[in-house]
Order: C-alpha cells, then structure tokens, then sequence
C-alpha cells in the first residue's frame, strides 16, 4: 500500500462512521419523541450506506486530503426532522440537535480509551489501528465543535432557536436557507478578503480550533492518556 492509500484508509473509516452516528443520532431522537419520518424511510440506522453523500462523504474529503488542505471536512445526507410532529417540540428540537454532537463526543471518548488495548493488537497493524483511533478523536471533535456553531441548519443553530424567546429565535431560524453561504463567507471567502489587506480575519476559524483541541486533551486526560 502506497502513502497516500495508507494515509487516505486512516482518515476515511473515521469520517464514514463518524458522520454516519451523527446523523443517525438524530434519527433515534426524534423517532424517541414522536416524529417517525426518518424510521419510516429508512435512515434510522447505523448502516453507513443507509447516509453516505457520494461527493460529500467521498469525493470531497478525498479531495482535500490529495491536495494537502490544513483541513478535512465531509457530510452525509441529513436526516429529515419533522420538528412539528414531536411531542414537545421545543424541548424535542434541542434533544435532537444535541443527539449528533453527543454522540460525537461520545464516540471520541471511546477511541481515545481505546489507546489502551494498542497492546494486544498485532504488531503489522498496531500503527494503522493507532492511526484510525487518533483520527477518529480528531473528527469526531471537530464535526461536534463545528455543528455546534449558533447557525441554522448546523445543530447549535438549532439548539439556539429552541433556548432563545421568540423575538430572538424567529428572526435566527429564517437565516436557515443561507446558514451554509453565511459559513462559506466567514470560514473562507472573509479570511481570504482579509489576507489581501493584511488582515487576520480568520478568527472563528481560530476559535473554533481552541475549543477542539481544548476538548481533545480534555477527553485525553478523562480517558487516562494525558
């Protein structure tokens, strides 16, 4: 296996998964409080191909890491929500917007801890199984920080919308339609703007790296790896 297999297969197995409980979290949630639109198609399950995005999952992490980017991102196809249909709608909308990045975190503590059992694995793949595991820490934190952003659709836009009062709220759950172009314009095309001034405009980009990697050594230190 050449570098860059080797390298792409530590990198994809953590992202599949990782994005694949995401979204399925949020499936069980809703389905928990009333709402069984995702169960009745399907996507209630921790079936991979049941959420994989060919270019979203795929095709654009592979193209990130091929071309060296600082950083790698994917999504999957999201789980549909009929937040009307939940038994306590509100309540429920935050519940469900939590589930994914819960189990993110959850999933980043179960590989960390499993740092623990390198030993027993055979030696020819104890470095790849090590790999994946740092990997699965890394992407699992990070795809939590990042949908925990205030911004509809991402899940901390979400949660906003269900805790704010409702002068607040409405206005916040209308910018939904343009929550992906608004991230575009603050994670990429203001930085960018900015580097041709000589201006540092790359802060939520900042922010959101301290808090990832303030929560990575945090999970190392619960997990009996700091």
């Amino acid at each position: 296996m050449n570098a860059t297999a080797y390298e792409f297969s530590t990198w994809i197995l953590p992202l599949v998964f990782a994005i694949t409980f995401h979204e399925a979290a949020h499936g069980f949630v809703a389905h928990a409080f009333g709402d069984s639109t995702a169960w009745n198609l399907g996507r209630v399950s921790f079936n991979p191909l049941r959420h994989i995005d060919p270019f979203g999952t795929l095709l654009l992490p592979a193209l990130l890491l091929l071309s060296h980017s600082p950083f790698l991102f994917g999504y999957a196809k999201p789980v549909p929500v009929n937040f009307r249909k939940l038994r306590t709608p509100r309540l429920g909308m935050i519940l469900v917007a939590l589930a994914g990045p819960g189990t993110n975190i959850l999933l980043a503590l179960a590989a960390a801890a499993a740092f623990h059992l390198l030993p027993i694995v055979p030696a020819n793949a104890a470095l790849w199984v090590a790999a994946n595991l740092k990997n699965t820490v890394l992407i699992n934190v990070v795809l939590a920080v990042f949908n925990m952003m205030p911004i509809p659709p991402l899940d901390g836009g979400r949660v906003a919308v269900g805790i704010l009062p409702r002068p607040l709220a409405v206005p916040l759950s209308r910018l939904e339609p343009f929550g992906m172009l608004i991230l575009i314009g603050i994670l990429i095309l203001l930085p960018l703007a900015g580097s041709q001034f000589g201006l540092n405009l790359n802060v939520i980009s900042a922010g959101l790296r301290t808090v990832t990697d303030f929560l990575i050594r945090l999970i190392l230190i619960l997990t009996g790896n700091s």
